[in-house]
């Protein structure tokens, strides 16, 4: 390993530029930063093009993942505490920073199995947000996260984080709501939207057979596309004030009913 020591080191201040979105899309790398979101990508796939390890950091018993993935990054750095601190992405600090390429995943790549469940997101706004709808949809089941007309980067630190790695063992797609409206219905995908006002609750729709569940950003829910472009339409019933839910907690709500009536 290469051994950085200064913070103004020209690949520490590249590493800081993928904080931002412009350089993650024009570069197609992102960052991963700790030491659980690292291993699941690596058994997920995921390619390292750079690893940097701050020997002071790892906690006992993550030596074992450093070398692994040292032995298959293109490029590894041993660096300070000072500079990888610097080039953490948040807070936290696990000894572990991967950049990788961004999965570049369409419509077509998916694999749908016999019976395929999948969550379309869309007007998708935080990060974090879509990082936990895919650790929900990674324990749930699902074959696919679809976000249509997402307002973020699907592949910001932010979700990685959230999502604990799972990001890259669930098949993420960028795609626009009539592109996706148009695949389902080829493919045979009943497509159900969650919305406040249908009269279906979700628990007396059908969700064993190929399914698409629909949901929208917090604070404008699903536009008149999908509305009117989906199969039917459902409800989380609730009894307080509030008329809706974190749109990651009613993804987890609609994946699980799924699962549910599924058998998983």
């Amino acid at each position: 390993m290469i051994t950085i020591t200064s913070p103004q080191n020209a690949r520490i201040k590249r590493l800081v530029r993928l904080r931002k979105r412009s350089e993650r899309d024009s570069s197609q790398l992102t960052v991963i930063d700790g030491v659980k979101e690292i291993r699941c990508a690596m058994e997920a796939g995921a390619e390292i093009a750079e690893l940097y390890v701050c020997e002071e950091l790892l906690a006992d018993g993550d030596a074992g993942l450093a070398a692994e993935a040292g032995a298959r990054a293109s490029e590894s750095y041993m660096v300070s505490e000072e500079v990888f601190r610097k080039g953490a992405y948040g807070d936290r600090v696990e000894g572990l920073i991967a950049v990788v390429p961004i999965p570049m995943v369409e419509l077509k790549d998916l694999s749908l199995g016999d019976c395929p469940l999948l969550l379309v997101i869309e007007g998708l706004e935080k990060p974090g947000n879509l990082g936990a709808v895919i650790r929900s949809a990674d324990a749930a089941g699902v074959t696919g996260v679809i976000a249509c007309e997402a307002k973020t980067d699907l592949f910001n630190p932010n979700a990685i984080r959230a999502s604990i790695g799972t990001i890259f063992s669930v098949p993420v797609i960028r795609a626009s709501s009539s592109e996706t409206i148009g695949w389902l219905k080829n493919n045979g995908i009943h497509s159900i939207a969650a919305t406040p006002n249908a009269e279906t609750n979700h628990t007396d729709a059908d969700f064993r057979r190929p399914t698409a569940l629909v949901l929208g950003s917090e604070h404008h829910g699903l536009t008149d596309t999908w509305l009117e472009g989906a199969d039917a339409t459902i409800r989380i019933p609730m009894q307080g004030k509030a008329d809706s839910l974190n749109l990651a907690m009613s993804a987890t709500i609609l994946a699980f009913e799924a699962a549910r009536q599924r058998g998983w």
